[in-house]
């Protein structure tokens, strides 16, 4: 499972011109599941995003994380994470999880992830055409896998 998390001061989906996920401040996670991916390994993501330590503390460095500071988490699939962009110049997607697999596992995510945070999580939908605005902060962006 991989997860591509950015700090954001906001973050918004919009599905057919319509909002559907809204962050003011936190963590956009773009989250990519993998063919061998598994619930465990969707547990091991979430505790890796809600604690990673990426947001400031008061001496400036970045040793607070999305619990620590009770931020907000927004949550998008991303099915081109797993691809294999190492030969050629066409993606190849055969690591990726199938539609089904991938499905399962990004809603058990989220409904661990509102289980794990104090804030309501927001989503983008599953397999939809989105389209993903935010404000990265910092810029601080990191590729997280288990």
């Amino acid at each position: 499972m991989i997860g591509l998390i950015q700090r954001v001061s906001d973050a918004q989906v919009v599905v057919d011109g319509e909002v559907i996920g809204k962050i003011d401040g936190g963590l956009l996670l773009l989250l990519g599941v993998q063919k061998e991916d598994t619930q465990a390994h969707a547990d091991k993501l979430l505790h890796k995003v809600i604690n990673y330590r990426v947001f400031e503390d008061d001496t400036g460095r970045m040793n607070n994380s999305l619990l620590d500071t009770d931020g907000e988490l927004l949550v998008v699939s991303q099915f081109t994470l797993p691809a294999n962009t190492k030969k050629g110049l066409r993606p190849s997607f055969a690591s990726s999880g199938d539609p089904a697999l991938a499905r399962e596992l990004y809603d058990y995510f989220v409904v661990k992830a509102g289980e794990s945070v104090v804030k309501p999580i927001q989503t983008g939908e599953f397999a939809a055409d989105m389209k993903v605005n935010l404000t990265n902060d910092g810029p601080v962006t990191f590729w997280l896998e288990v």
